[in-house]
């Protein structure tokens, strides 16, 4: 039976991630500790693994389609890698009841965002044309100074987001998808379809930097682990196939209620264990 309610979530898991790039850790993590009964480090501790399994293979799934920045990706998962391994440190001191409120607050603050700003993308804007009494060697050095003022808020930006999503990858046990997918948008001005496969290979990073900090303290129960991710993958597919379907802004507000209700639900459970 377990095994079973293990499938039934990962399917939604899966879906979860294949079509939004990422919020599969925050619906995993807690049907981990609420439908399935295990405690909160184990739980973070699986929802890892899970999130890595199926991050990598969306990834290859969108090879084709060329959606992903991999340069972005790869400095986004690069910073976050020391960040991950302190958050996986300090996720093993610190109570259940105020992890998982944790987890709830950091949802629902992002849910907000990505209502109020996060829209439907945008690409960044082209810098403007020097005028003509610039003269052709005074518009270049304009030209070239925007350039690297444009390039370093990017570095200073994607250091910044990256350090902070691959410490709460470690710390909350989640991918960090429902953080780099609003990252990407909110702050890097990318469309959500990029931002969604980018985020993806962030999400492998990131796994794969958390799960390395955990190599000895690794809680795993595959009996529930196993079925759980055989059909999360499965899932993931058909949410890339979801995904191709709907707009972008679609796509964004989804994964806005999706944390709404996640976020609401562990909030009032997380009260009601540190009150009792």
């Amino acid at each position: 039976m377990t095994g079973m309610i293990a499938g039934v979530l990962g399917l939604l898991v899966g879906l979860v991630i294949g079509a939004l790039g990422g919020g599969g850790g925050v619906l995993s993590v807690p049907a981990l500790v609420y439908a399935l009964g295990q405690d909160a480090h184990a739980a973070t501790a699986g929802s890892i693994v899970i999130v890595g399994i199926i991050s990598v293979v969306g990834v290859l799934s969108r090879l084709r389609d060329r959606t992903v920045d991999w340069r972005t990706g790869f400095a986004f998962g690069a910073v976050g890698l020391p960040t991950a391994w302190a958050g996986s440190v300090l996720n093993r001191v610190v109570p259940q009841p105020v992890l998982m409120l944790s987890f709830a607050g950091l949802t629902l603050a992002v849910a907000a965002l990505m209502l109020v700003r996060g829209g439907a993308g945008h690409e960044p804007a082209a810098p403007a044309a020097a005028g003509p009494s610039g003269g052709p060697s005074g518009g270049t050095s304009v030209l070239v100074r925007s350039r690297r003022r444009a390039f370093v808020v990017h570095a200073a930006k994607v250091t910044v987001a990256g350090s902070l999503v691959g410490f709460l990858t470690g710390f909350l046990g989640v991918g960090g998808g429902f953080l780099v997918v609003p990252a990407l948008v909110v702050l890097l001005g990318m469309r959500m379809p990029v931002a969604i496969a980018t985020s993806l290979l962030v999400l492998t990073l990131n796994a794969a930097g958390s799960l390395a900090a955990r190599a000895g303290h690794l809680e795993s129960d595959w009996a529930v682990l196993g079925p759980f991710v055989a059909v999360a993958v499965l899932g993931a597919l058909a949410g890339k196939l979801v995904a191709d379907r709907l707009s972008a802004t679609s796509l964004t507000r989804a994964f806005a209620v999706l944390l709404l209700l996640v976020g609401g639900g562990v909030g009032v459970q997380s009260v009601v264990a540190l009150l009792s």
